[in-house]
């Protein structure tokens, strides 16, 4: 049966939920870091490229976060090198570039 909820399923990595949840949620005590990453990364996988356009306030409304927890989230996403430090876009309309720096290492190997 194919519906319309069906089409929207996204596959993530498995390496996301195995390595990255624990280190973020447990290690790093960020909760709210790995849900604004699940949402970006959702989001540019949905869009088929790695760069997501997403203000503070779209991603506190789409994550149920408040915009001072996104900004933290974003900040500490930054530092573990999982989100681009540098910002695209606006001010107003920031694009956010998500990293898959696991996908790099596989590569390497």
């Amino acid at each position: 049966m194919t519906t319309a909820l069906s089409s929207r399923l996204s596959s993530l990595d498995a390496y996301v939920f195995e390595v990255l949840m624990p280190d973020l949620v447990g290690h790093d005590r960020r909760p709210a870091a790995f849900v604004v990453y699940l949402y970006l990364l959702h989001s540019a996988q949905a869009l088929g490229r790695d760069q997501v356009p997403a203000s503070l306030q779209t991603i506190a409304v789409k994550t149920g976060l408040s915009k001072s927890a996104v900004q933290v989230a974003l900040r500490h996403l930054k530092r573990r090198g999982l989100i681009g430090a540098e910002e695209v876009g606006t001010q107003v309309n920031p694009v956010r570039q998500v990293l898959r720096p696991w996908r790099r290492r596989l590569e390497a190997v």
